[in-house]
């Protein structure tokens, strides 16, 4: 099979896994997925294969195939698993869960290696850039700083007691964390290196972007020029992009029927895919906030999308 240059999945409550032509909409793979939803997808750095999350389990399926099977599995949560992501390199996932723990498996190694208790559900996990340390978002509000080298926890917030943090969001050059929560509030932290080796978090702005639950935040990766930008997916059916140096807001997408679940950038900002309850996923056009493509095939909620569309910088 030819390698695509793009590789666009979309997942949720069908039980299918979608493979999809970003320009033409057209779906040309449908993997099943038959125990249980699909909550989170995420493809591997080097596009070999997609991690999709369910309850309890991961799965890896092979993106470049006709394989309708899962090649690798990862069964140790006992609850729905929130969030999964790999290391740069793709030597070892995370993943957090609704079983209140975050864990990292090596890809090479059965069962996991390591296991962090947030007592309480996780909603979010993220990886710094620096790829020794994960930080937490959970149920109750904590946002908890996971040190890889010291395997131990080094920085506990609470930005909004009793008010779950719903997704984290880290700038690509780990200067700024991002916490959205469940009353449409997004916390914004510059991240700081002391004397210590831990991470500080130092207050920078509140931004009250939605008036009901966000769903997922996502700051916009390095080749996004000239202007940075965070983007808001919410119950509220829109999704909207804020001006990462002030914190305006740059434009709403409205578009979908129902609440946005996820987002993901392309690789150099300019386009964004949404995935909404609506059943659709959907391909915008930021400079104008245009919808210019739309993914139908699933039956019901569609509550994930990864897309990975190029590792190399575009020419100066």
């Amino acid at each position: 099979m030819p390698q695509p240059s793009v590789v666009l999945a979309t997942a949720g409550y069908d039980h299918t896994i979608r493979f999809w032509e970003p320009g033409t909409g057209l779906c040309y793979r449908t993997l099943q997925y038959p125990d249980t939803q699909v909550n989170r997808l995420e493809i591997t750095p080097d596009t070999q294969y997609l991690a999709a999350a369910g309850n309890p389990h991961i799965r890896l399926f092979e993106v470049n195939s006709n394989n309708p099977q899962h090649v690798l599995h990862y069964d140790s949560h006992t609850n729905n698993v929130t969030a999964v992501g790999f290391q740069c390199d793709g030597k070892w996932m995370y993943s957090g869960s609704e079983d209140g723990t975050v864990k990292i498996w090596d890809l090479r190694a059965p069962g996991y290696q390591r296991e962090y208790e947030s007592r309480a559900a996780v909603n979010t996990v993220v990886l710094h850039p620096n790829q020794t340390e994960l930080i937490s978002g959970d149920q109750n509000g904590n946002i908890r700083v996971w040190d890889l080298t010291a395997n131990s926890c080094s920085c506990e917030l609470v930005p909004e007691v009793d008010t779950a943090i719903r997704s984290l969001s880290i700038m690509w050059d780990g200067s700024l964390v991002v916490a959205a929560n469940n009353k449409g509030t997004c916390y914004v932290w510059r991240l700081l290196r002391g004397n210590q080796l831990m991470t500080n978090f130092e207050p920078l702005h509140r931004l009250q972007a939605h008036d009901t639950y966000i769903l997922k935040c996502l700051l916009s990766p390095e080749y996004c020029e000239p202007n940075q930008y965070l983007a808001t997916a919410s119950s509220d059916h829109t999704v909207k992009i804020w001006n990462v140096d002030n914190f305006t807001l740059d434009r709403t997408l409205i578009g979908h029927q129902r609440w946005v679940w996820d987002c993901v950038f392309s690789i150099d900002g300019a386009f964004l895919v949404t995935a909404s309850s609506d059943a659709t996923a959907r391909l915008w056009q930021l400079s104008t906030g245009e919808q210019i493509q739309m993914y139908q095939g699933h039956h019901k909620a569609c509550v994930c999308c990864a897309l990975h569309d190029g590792t190399e910088p575009p020419p100066s």
